[in-house]
């Protein structure tokens, strides 16, 4: 009959449009960072704010060395700094901890968590350990007589590395919140965004230093 037809017809168009259930969504969890969380703001937005501060840093340090090589060739009486030995250690330190911070990646990406953890520890101490090779340096040149003040060399040596050493400080912090970050908690950003994004700022710090180190030591 028609009328069952009709009837049997509006069963189905229910079912399809309110029946059963939804799907479980995926890539909720914490650990294993397979996707975004229902509601999390997107990645993409911590990537694109790393990579503006990350420009603003470069041209930050870009007006520092041009300026640098500007008074250099007008200043008669320019007098170099000797770069201290323990600062080729500190950038030793500081490429092992770029090494170490992969290491610790690949254990992320492969869901180890223990050999996560260990591994961004160490490359959070190769942080505080560059920072007080740092301070030794400073204090080796006071000790041979060069203050800031003391002409315009030592001043721009002691600005140049005390910014480097000031936004490294900032990489440690974000070290130390990935670190100890409870992400099992399920709020804020993933674990695995919020070490990708540390780590990028991280590598650019080393090579930030390698190209300040090499730029003090070869415009004399």
């Amino acid at each position: 009959m028609a009328g069952t037809k009709i009837k049997h017809e509006i069963e189905l168009i229910v079912e399809r449009r309110g029946g059963g259930s939804a799907p479980p969504a995926t890539g909720g969890g914490d650990d294993g960072g397979r996707g975004p969380r229902p509601g999390a703001p997107s990645p993409s937005r911590y990537y694109t704010g790393i990579s503006i501060a990350l420009a603003a840093i470069v041209m930050f340090f870009m007006a520092l060395t041009s300026a640098y090589v500007v008074l250099k060739g007008v200043n008669s009486l320019w007098q170099q700094v000797t770069i201290p030995p323990i600062l080729w250690v500190n950038t030793v330190i500081l490429l092992a901890s770029s090494l170490t911070i992969e290491l610790a990646r690949r254990g992320l990406a492969h869901s180890d968590l223990s050999a996560f953890r260990t591994l961004w520890r160490v490359t959070t101490g190769f942080g505080l350990l560059f920072l007080a090779g740092q301070l030794l340096a400073w204090r080796q040149l006071v000790a041979a007589g060069a203050y800031l003040a003391s002409n315009t060399a030592s001043s721009f040596f002691y600005i140049l590395t005390a910014a480097h050493a000031l936004h490294l400080l900032g990489g440690i912090v974000a070290l130390a919140y990935v670190a100890f970050h409870n992400f099992e908690r399920g709020t804020g950003v993933p674990r695995v965004v919020a070490a990708n994004v540390a780590a990028i700022y991280w590598h650019f710090m080393d090579g930030l230093w390698v190209y300040l180190l090499a730029f003090l030591y070869f415009v004399k």
